[in-house]
């Protein structure tokens, strides 16, 4: 049987946190059981109040605070009640639900990216929370799962989202915003139009801070499916499920601090190139791009930074050592 490690996970805190994963990797195996290893138990510091995951909660001061929410693709290898089983036998004290993200939602609505990972309607499922998860759930974080945190996640879901604002993201106003669009749309007044009077920056959807209580009132899923539609017609863009985003939150989202997504260790769209770590402090790395840890690590081909992954992988079989220090500094430092 081949099982696909291939999910997005969201989590919430207390009154509602969320993060997400979308990692893949193939294996056969008789007893999904006897892929992991099982996770230390994590518990909460006497501070705390009674009420992605290993580096979440292995870092959080209140870590079963902390509830996960998975969604899964309908086409997965790996049914819900597979992956109900396999992370209680990793994490046995972990509070989590999985759903089921259904692609038929976006199959009229995905336009072929530079990339076809990108295509994945796994990866649209970003836009669909405010209607997957439970209406009582206002706040979640949201993060992509080819991240690790390594700070504590109470500092992220602590950032307030001021006036009107529905999401919160580092934003990289530096970055040349004009590229995420093609000249067919900076030529079309009717469409470029959506940025006059605001300063749109960058922001990386891989980690974002969301009020889905705002969202909802807005209904605003409806109004990012408007510009797939254009997509579909015009071909604005080439990225995937990022530009919609852009398109609809650019300029009016909460800027958080860049230390809580250190981007871009994938390399880049197209290449599956070696990148170091930005200078400054990091709260949470994370490996946007084409290239990914676990598959650079089975592979036996790793670039520096994918060691700093190491220590939080629990599969059994990729043989490369949780141990070996980085650049001077070891993972127990993180």
């Amino acid at each position: 049987m081949f099982l696909s490690r291939s999910v997005l996970a969201f989590i919430f805190l207390s009154s509602l946190l969320l993060f997400p994963a979308n990692s893949i990797r193939l294996f056969k195996a008789e007893d999904e059981s006897d892929l992991f290893m099982e996770a230390p138990v994590y518990q909460n510091g006497p501070h705390c109040p009674v009420l992605a995951i290993h580096s979440v909660v292995k870092h959080g001061s209140c870590p079963q605070n902390v509830f996960f929410h998975f969604i899964a693709s309908d086409s997965s290898s790996v049914v819900p009640t597979q992956l109900t089983r396999i992370v209680k036998s990793v994490f046995p004290s972990l509070s989590f639900k999985v759903y089921v993200f259904q692609k038929k939602l976006v199959r009229d609505l995905v336009s072929s990216s530079i990339r076809q990972a990108l295509d994945n309607p796994l990866n649209y499922a970003r836009i669909y929370l405010a209607d997957l998860l439970e209406t009582c759930i206002q706040k979640v974080i949201y993060l992509d799962s080819d991240t690790i945190v390594v700070d504590n996640i109470q500092k992220l879901w602590n950032i307030n989202l001021t006036g009107s604002r529905t999401i919160g993201a580092p934003e990289y106003c530096n970055a040349n915003f004009e590229k995420y669009f093609t000249n067919d749309f900076w030529s079309n007044p009717r469409f470029s139009k959506v940025f006059e009077g605001k300063r749109a920056c960058y922001f990386n959807t891989g980690v974002m801070v969301m009020d889905l209580g705002r969202w909802r009132q807005g209904d605003y899923t409806r109004e990012i499916e408007k510009w797939m539609r254009v997509q579909k017609d015009k071909r604005i863009y080439e990225l995937g499920s990022l530009p919609p985003f852009l398109l609809f939150f650019g300029g009016d989202i909460e800027a958080i601090d860049h230390r809580w997504n250190q981007h871009g260790l994938g390399g880049d769209n197209l290449v599956n190139s070696c990148r170091t770590l930005h200078p400054g402090s990091i709260s949470l790395l994370h490996w946007s791009g084409k290239g990914k840890p676990w598959v650079r690590l089975d592979a036996k081909r790793p670039c520096s930074v994918d060691f700093l992954w190491a220590p939080y992988d629990l599969y059994k079989f990729h043989g490369y050592s949780r141990h070996r220090q980085l650049d001077g500094f070891r993972f127990d430092s993180l």
